[in-house]
């Protein structure tokens, strides 16, 4: 009974709607007609009238482009009696697919937004944006403060009822053939390459000659040599740039204050040892034209001899060596070298510059190598001729009771660290070197002094106290890394032996069996879970052992001498710790002696700028 009175009810509810929207009769109703398009009569309104003129590039057609715009936006805004001429706002030599960039467009809607512009006179959507969402929201936005904008070439009128969806059609247009623009540019300019057609740019050093050919400017090329030598020798890039702005020194758009970074372009530019290398950047994105990099994405093409050199290739390869180390900033000390030494108890060591990145753990291992038989000659003293039967017995690891007595070096996330007793070992010694045996996978530390190019200051005495610095590592640690094939994480910590005669002290550090502390993952599942229940994650910080340690305390001990290896190792021979390491010359890019020589020439180039200089003061 319910059920049929609500049918009913809902039956004579729809028929009184239906009844409604019929509507009434149509002489009842008094329209007032809509105002015309505003586009329609916009030569006839009142308006404070601006142009926008773009052009991408300065050259003298594109000048000339920008130029005519100019002209006729002015006349025409000026002709019309009833605009107020606003302005022209330009940008010249900027790319349109980059609002950011472009200054004058900017400033434009800045002025429209605050009523000094109504309206606004564009060549094409091109010359606008190519950007589709620019160009819309821009145009968006400047109607919402009821400023429209004429495209001439498309003659369009943002102003009217069906501009916004032409504008949408018209930009996506415009937008494809500026990506269409970019493809067919990007594919010339690799066949280009691909053809041995390199691009010539202005160069410091280098003029160009009626073909477009490098050809050497003494002048300049006196400046470029100055920087590869004395950078090679040790000099920062800051200091060389203070030193050629004290000489009044040219740059090629004949700049005399130099900076830093620009001595790093010209360091970096292999076309000064006369290679030539192409497709180093590229612009992955049209619409932001942006270059990056090229790490491996595209194809690069390189020409050896392209063009006569200013410095030899060695010399360029011994500054990107210097360059690819960028932490190394050891003041006024050369380029490291390769060398090895021949004799002592350090026989076969290498010296290692902790930060010095240019050497492979290859190149390491080919040293060690070089020293024939580079292995320690020992003996043993046997104090008790007794021999107690200790089968089953375990020599104990100190590592499993550490104190503070312990000789430790600790490496972690490219820095290392020496354990306070390291330091008290050698007493006053403030400086040591750092060597590695990749033969017998052992570090080696030495006293030295504090001129010595790879000197480490691993601490310094405080109210009579030695306190200890974490330093960095970088060139230490990729060897090491690679060589060991340890994992990047994880804090690695050494046991060292200290060993010393009369006069020498050394400390050595064994690699094959670090104890390992690192962080690791671990799942806690509650002890009520059920299949709804989360797993819950947390890390945790484990010491990690040798292999060689399981179900082990130690080595085993097969008599009482034996027990004696922990106190009674000798090295046989002269010590000879602090015994100078030989040079490998043929594993240096540049020796020594090269390097002295350039620095001499150098020299007598700035000599010579002194000299010009005096003749010049004279002369006036």
């Amino acid at each position: 009974m319910k059920a049929t009175k609500r049918r009913i009810r809902n039956s004579e509810h729809k028929g009184e709607i239906r009844e409604k929207y019929k509507g009434i009769d149509p002489s009842e109703i008094e329209v007032i007609p809509a105002n015309e398009d505003s586009d329609l009569d916009i030569e006839n309104r009142k308006m404070r009238v601006a142009a926008y003129v773009r052009v991408s590039t300065q050259n003298d057609e594109q000048t000339s482009s920008f130029e005519l715009q100019v002209n006729d936006f002015t006349k025409r805004i000026n002709d019309n009696p009833n605009w107020e001429f606003a302005g022209i706002y330009s940008d010249e030599g900027i790319s349109g697919t980059e609002l950011s960039h472009r200054a004058g467009m900017l400033q434009l809607i800045e002025d429209a937004k605050a009523g000094k512009v109504q309206l606004i006179l564009v060549k094409s959507i091109a010359r606008f944006a190519r950007n589709v969402v620019d160009c819309l929201s821009i145009v968006q936005e400047l109607r919402n403060y009821g400023v429209g904008v004429c495209f001439d070439e498309n003659n369009l009128c943002t102003l009217g009822a069906e501009g916004t969806m032409l504008l949408t059609i018209l930009a996506t247009v415009a937008e494809e053939e500026s990506r269409s623009k970019s493809f067919i540019m990007n594919w010339s300019i690799q066949r280009r390459f691909q053809n041995g057609i390199f691009l010539t740019p202005e160069l410091l050093g280098y003029d160009k000659d009626e073909d477009g050919n490098l050809v050497i400017n003494e002048s300049e090329a006196e400046t470029v040599k100055v920087i590869y030598y004395l950078y090679v020798n040790g000099w920062s890039t800051a200091e060389i740039a203070e030193i050629l702005t004290n000489y009044q020194r040219e740059t090629k758009l004949g700049n005399t204050e130099w900076d830093a970074s620009w001595i790093t372009s010209i360091i970096d530019n292999e076309r000064h040892c006369g290679d030539v290398l192409a497709h180093k950047t590229y612009t992955p994105d049209f619409k932001t034209h942006k270059t990056v990099k090229n790490e491996g994405k595209l194809p690069k093409y390189r020409k050896r001899d392209h063009h006569d050199a200013i410095v030899s290739r060695d010399v360029y390869n011994a500054a990107q060596l210097i360059r690819a180390s960028g932490h190394y900033r050891r003041k006024k000390h050369a380029l490291p070298v390769m060398s090895v030494i021949e004799d002592g108890i350090l026989r076969g060591y290498v010296p290692i510059d902790r930060n010095w990145e240019g050497f492979s753990p290859e190149e390491y291992q080919m040293a060690c190598e070089s020293v024939k038989d580079a292995v320690f000659e020992t003996r043993f003293e046997h104090p008790c001729e007794t021999r107690l039967n200790m089968r089953g017995f375990q020599r104990v690891s100190s590592l499993f009771f550490p104190s503070s007595e312990d000789l430790f070096l600790t490496i972690s996330g490219g820095k290392m660290r020496f354990s306070t007793a390291c330091l008290r070992k050698f007493e006053d010694v403030e400086y040591v070197e750092l060597l590695i045996n990749t033969v017998k996978n052992c570090i080696a530390i030495r006293p030295c002094e504090k001129d010595n190019p790879n000197a480490i200051h691993w601490g310094r005495l405080k109210e009579d106290k030695w306190v200890v610095s974490s330093m960095s590592c970088r060139g230490l640690s990729k060897v090491l890394f690679s060589l060991m094939s340890w994992e990047d994480e994880g804090k690695y910590r050494f046991k060292g032996q200290f060993q010393s005669n009369e006069t020498d002290k050394l400390l050595v550090f064994e690699l094959d069996e670090p104890v390992v502390t690192k962080t690791v993952e671990r799942v806690i599942v509650p002890e009520t879970a059920d299949e709804n229940t989360e797993e819950i994650v947390v890390e945790e910080t484990v010491k990690v052992y040798p292999p060689s340690w399981a179900a082990t305390f130690g080595t085993p001990i097969v008599s009482i001498a034996h027990g004696s290896l922990l106190t009674q190792q000798h090295y046989s021979g002269d010590w000879d710790v602090l015994r100078p390491a030989t040079i490998i010359e043929e594993m240096n890019v540049l020796s020594s002696e090269t390097l002295a020589e350039l620095m001499e020439e150098a020299e007598a180039i700035m000599e010579g700028w002194e000299n010009d200089d005096g003749a010049d003061e004279s002369a006036e």
